[in-house]
């Protein structure tokens, strides 16, 4: 698999030490089939045990949450924070509350959002936690106890300069603002802990916005620099619906863009015309279904397959949902569908097959660790705010966001062309993150 010796014997050692954590495993075998192409040129990456060192989370903290719903019923779920990487700065990444959480998906979570802080240029390292609990169809009351007993348990491993955690998928402003709450009546202490909090407690302008803008601020630096085109007139296909999804397409429509396509777990919707993103939206800041939309808006198609998107005629395709949602047969669709370009707004949602597909394909692919920097890296701009007791102002916020995005891709790129394939951004956004982290675990000495 890796032509380095050195990589496989980590890989071995690896496979043997976690059985069973597919999600983790992908991710990992995508990194070192990237920096395969550099490790073997630098002893001291072996001497010093960098990769073994990467592939260990510095701490994996797993714990029970108990919680009592309306029905006054004892309910327990299992609740995780992984550590994984503080080298270059704080633990920082996301809160995660889906019923297919578990150890793998939270250590590959937490990997991948190492090497994602990194690309920003923000003092980050990387982390992720969760839990097994299923917001869907719960009170606020025990969406609030649920949170609270959570936190109750991890609110000793947290501090602003410790662990910041955010929101993620089944945590949004709600999740956080119980969270956040909690921790602060059990420190006694308003801290900028969390990232994600409401605009009366903290919070930053275009948080809830910025993966999804983020995600179109790469997009079109990506069209420019390798077609010398933009998104104006490009039609889209976004998959989930969620806060990536709907921004994504508020702000690509806002780009020139034609919405097509979108999806959530109800099904997708299609329109030659466009689709009406800010209704989209509307749909899904009420927590409700895609599938209602033809309820109300004409000139759509709809399928109770939400995989049938990528049959759709595209130019462009955001994957948004969730990991190893785009599988080979998908990829063999968005192929036939006329897709030049595929952008991650999730975290690994395209498998290894799919992207292999893609790239031989020739079509532009950009990894999730780059494309959707934009949430960590207005998180990270939300924290420069709570330090300094100040709020900036939407314009000043989105400016920073584009320039963070900018240099994101303008990096992952440089490096492409440094190993010698330029324009593969999975190689150039795995290497360029791993140097950063690597340069700090070198200085730091053994630890």
């Amino acid at each position: 698999m890796f032509k380095s010796k050195y990589l496989q014997r980590v890989f071995s050692e690896c496979l043997r030490k976690n059985p069973g954590e597919d999600e983790f495993i992908q991710a990992v075998s995508e990194f070192m089939e990237a920096i395969d192409l550099i490790v073997d040129e630098d002893p001291d990456i072996e001497r010093l045990g960098i990769i073994e060192r990467l592939v260990e989370p510095e701490r994996l903290i797993i714990f029970r949450v108990p919680w009592v719903d309306d029905a006054g019923r004892v309910r327990v779920n299992r609740g995780y924070r992984v550590q994984y990487n503080s080298a270059i700065g704080p633990y920082k990444g996301g809160t995660r509350f889906d019923p297919s959480v578990n150890q793998s998906i939270i250590k590959f979570l937490g990997f991948e959002q190492t090497f994602k802080n990194a690309l920003t240029g923000l003092p980050l390292g990387g982390a992720k936690g969760g839990s097994d609990f299923d917001p869907a169809g719960k009170s606020e009351g025990e969406v609030m106890r649920f949170c609270q007993s959570y936190m109750a348990e991890l609110f000793r491993h947290l501090g602003s300069n410790i662990d910041i955690p955010a929101g993620d998928l089944g945590a949004g402003a709600r999740e956080v603002g119980f969270m956040f709450g909690y921790y602060r009546k059990i420190r006694n202490e308003f801290t900028g802990t969390f990232t994600g909090k409401g605009l009366s407690y903290g919070g930053s302008v275009l948080r809830p916005q910025a993966t999804g803008f983020g995600l179109c601020y790469f997009a079109r630096e990506m069209l420019s620099n390798l077609r010398g085109e933009d998104l104006k007139g490009k039609r889209v296909v976004i998959s989930g619906s969620g806060n990536v999804g709907s921004n994504a397409a508020v702000k690509a429509k806002e780009l020139g863009a034609i919405i097509v396509g979108m999806s959530d777990i109800s099904g997708m919707i299609a329109s030659e015309k466009g689709l009406d993103v800010e209704f989209v939206k509307e749909l899904k800041d009420g927590r409700r279904l895609i599938s209602e939309y033809p309820l109300y808006r004409t000139d759509v198609s709809f399928s109770a397959d939400y995989r049938d998107l990528w049959k759709v005629q595209a130019d462009i395709a955001f994957p948004c949902a969730t990991q190893n949602e785009v599988k080979l047969e998908d990829a063999k669709n968005i192929v036939k569908s006329g897709v030049m370009m595929v952008c991650e707004g999730a975290n690994m949602p395209c498998t290894a097959e799919a992207i292999d597909l893609f790239l031989e394909k020739q079509i532009l692919f950009a990894p999730g660790k780059a494309a959707n920097a934009g949430g960590v890296s207005t998180s990270g701009l939300e924290m420069s705010q709570n330090a300094q007791h100040i709020s900036w102002s939407a314009s000043e916020v989105d400016a920073k966001l584009r320039e963070i995005m900018k240099n994101i891709y303008q990096n992952c790129y440089r490096t492409s062309v440094r190993v010698g394939h330029p324009g593969n951004l999975v190689i150039g956004a795995n290497i360029a993150g791993f140097l950063k982290v690597y340069d700090a675990m070198k200085a730091q000495g053994i630890i």
